[in-house]
């Protein structure tokens, strides 16, 4: 993982940017309104989630290879900071469909993807606890693990992008990149999301260390 503090304070810094400058500056009379300034948090949440499952199935694999402890530790660490952050991006998610669409929910292949996606991952989770044995939880886990992040790519990437018409910002171009945001947003948009994926990397941190310190207390 990341050594010494500087991105630890970097991550401080980006979000404390992110916040004051994402309510103070001026953005485009698009069709989203000022609800555009969502964007610098919601959109944040799903990239640091992205991060993490990526690192979740990365480390999966890497246990699977030696089946080293402390990759599965990593592995599902990553996973349960990423679905946190995936909660509050569809929370989020809801807030700004409430006040664009008029409605918490609509039937969208990107959003309906999304939480098709989460629940993959809530379905990881509650193997990893119906399991005793340690290395038999590790092993089936990663296995699950490996296959769960393709199909979150296929609900949350490819499955919305095939469907057709979607109303979900981002729907043309590189997803979560393709949004049609002026230069003064991009200021803070880009910045922001540095901060959130810091922010999610050094909670995954504190929380592998305290995975490590229980399993060494035996808890």
């Amino acid at each position: 993982m990341i050594k010494g503090v500087w991105w630890k304070i970097s991550a401080l810094v980006l979000l404390l940017y992110a916040v004051m400058a994402g309510f103070f500056i001026s953005v485009p009379g698009t069709m989203m309104g000022e609800t555009i300034r969502t964007v610098f948090f919601h959109v944040g949440m799903w990239f640091a989630m992205f991060v993490l499952l990526f690192l979740s199935f990365i480390y999966s694999l890497r246990y699977l290879i030696g089946f080293e402890e402390k990759e599965d530790i990593v592995a599902v660490e990553a996973a349960n900071t990423a679905v946190c952050f995936g909660m509050l991006g569809i929370v989020t998610g809801m807030i700004w469909a409430k006040n664009t669409w008029g409605a918490f929910w609509v039937r969208d292949p990107k959003l309906d993807g999304a939480l098709a996606g989460l629940f993959i991952y809530l379905a990881y989770l509650i193997l990893r606890a119906s399991v005793d044995d340690v290395h038999k939880r590790a092993k089936i886990s990663a296995v699950y693990n490996s296959f769960a992040f393709i199909l979150w790519m296929s609900f949350v990437l490819i499955m919305p992008r095939t469907a057709g018409s979607s109303i979900h910002p981002g729907q043309e171009g590189v997803p979560l990149l393709s949004l049609d945001l002026s230069l003064n947003t991009r200021l803070v948009f880009y910045p922001a999301m540095a901060g959130w994926i810091l922010l999610g990397i050094w909670i995954m941190n504190l929380r592998i260390r305290l995975n490590k310190i229980q399993r060494s207390t035996g808890r």
